[in-house]
Parts: C-alpha cells; sequence; structure tokens
C-alpha cells in the first residue's frame, strides 16, 4: 500500500519515535531536454512552516516568487532550521533506464544525503513517488504540492534547481532557447529542434519524431 494513511510495515515501530519529515517532489518530468529535478526537504514534525512568504505548488508560483522562497530556504539552512537535497538526474540515464527509474533514484540519493534513520522519519510524496519500503512511515499524496507544505517546498527547491541548470546550457545550446522554455515541448522549442536537430542533452526517448 503506497497511497492513503502512512503504511506500517512493522508494529514494533511507534510513531512518537518519528521526529522529522521529508516532502519530496519532482520537476521537468515531461521536457524534452535536460535532467529531472528531484527535491527533498527535512524539517522537524514541529517545524513552522509561516517561516516562508509563500508555500505551495511551484507550477502556481511565478519564477519571481520561487527565487523569493528559494532564498528564504536557504537562509533557514543557514541558521539550521531545515536542510534539503536536490537530485538532478541526466538525460542520458533518462534514455537508458526511463523516465520512472530516474525519478526513483533521485528519491534515494535524497534519501541517501539526508541521512535520516528510517525509523525517525515520515516520508510524504507527491503524486506517484514512493520511498523505499524501508522507510515504514511514507505516504504518497495526490497533489501533495498543493495541500503538504513540506512537499510544496521541495517542488520549490526541485523547479528553481533545475530552471538554474537549463538556464546554464543557454550557454552551450544558444539556438535552443532554453532560458525560456526550460526544456519543456514548447512550440519555440519543437520548431528550434526543427531547425537544428537534437543537442546532447535532449532526452531521445522522448523525441522520437525528431530521429
Amino acid at each position: 500500500m503506497r497511497a492513503g494513511p502512512f503504511c506500517m510495515y512493522n508494529v514494533r515501530v511507534k510513531k512518537e519515535k518519528l521526529k522529522y519529515i521529508i516532502g519530496i517532489d519532482e520537476a521537468g518530468r515531461g521536457a524534452l531536454a535536460g535532467p529531472v529535478s528531484v527535491g527533498g526537504i527535512l524539517v522537524t514534525h514541529d517545524f513552522d512552516f509561516s517561516l516562508f512568504s509563500k508555500v505551495k505548488d511551484s507550477k502556481q508560483l511565478s519564477a519571481k516568487i520561487r527565487e523569493g522562497v528559494f532564498r528564504e530556504v536557504q537562509k533557514a539552512i543557514k541558521e539550521g532550521l531545515l536542510s534539503y537535497h536536490v537530485a538532478l538526474i541526466s538525460e542520458k540515464v533518462i534514455d537508458t533506464k526511463g523516465i520512472t527509474y530516474a525519478v526513483r533514484k533521485g528519491v534515494e540519493e535524497i534519501l541517501k544525503k539526508l541521512a535520516i534513520s528510517p525509523d525517525q522519519v515520515s516520508i510524504l510524496l507527491d503524486g506517484s513517488l514512493y520511498a523505499p519500503k524501508e522507510y515504514l512511515f511514507q505516504k504518497t499524496i495526490i497533489k501533495g504540492d498543493v495541500t503538504e507544505p513540506a512537499i510544496s517546498l521541495a517542488s520549490i527547491m526541485a523547479k528553481v534547481t533545475r530552471d538554474k541548470k537549463m538556464i546554464s546550457l543557454q550557454k552551450k545550446y544558444p539556438q535552443y532557447f532554453f532560458e525560456i522554455h526550460k526544456g519543456y515541448g514548447t512550440l519555440l522549442h519543437r520548431e528550434a529542434i526543427t531547425a537544428h536537430g537534437l543537442s546532447a542533452v535532449h532526452r531521445r526517448s522522448f523525441c522520437k519524431r525528431w530521429h
């Protein structure tokens, strides 16, 4: 059971032992180019999310507001209030192993970097994501990036980090206008592919019509 109430694989684990929450979300799953980004935020169970000016799904916020929240998170990290990690899984992994594998790899990297014992943390994941089964308390929430502040923050960190990566790729591949569409399949992007072919950072498994 992945969705619904927290999964309890071992009844001896008591929920009162849980000290932390990790929220996880991804960005860039459907893009034609660049990595998929998986973000994770680690907070204590009693964390005060009102510290942040805006906490909601990154897709509902302007780029300016996302950048503002990103800076607020950086400040909170310096103050020792939370931790985060963003895993960028490359287009090469996506093409060779598939997007589902790439996102799962991102989730596993986050949990390894944040390094909290599975019996001390509850994991909140957006959409169809799930954590390895050793994380005894995990909950996959449809539209969790809207309803759960920890997932919303993870969504923002994943989105801003990936956008910065795509803007940096624009310097090497100016003909594709990555700074505008961030690798998604907009008309501008599709026309650029038609004119110039695929670059080294395009997901060939997503761009079969241009092979």
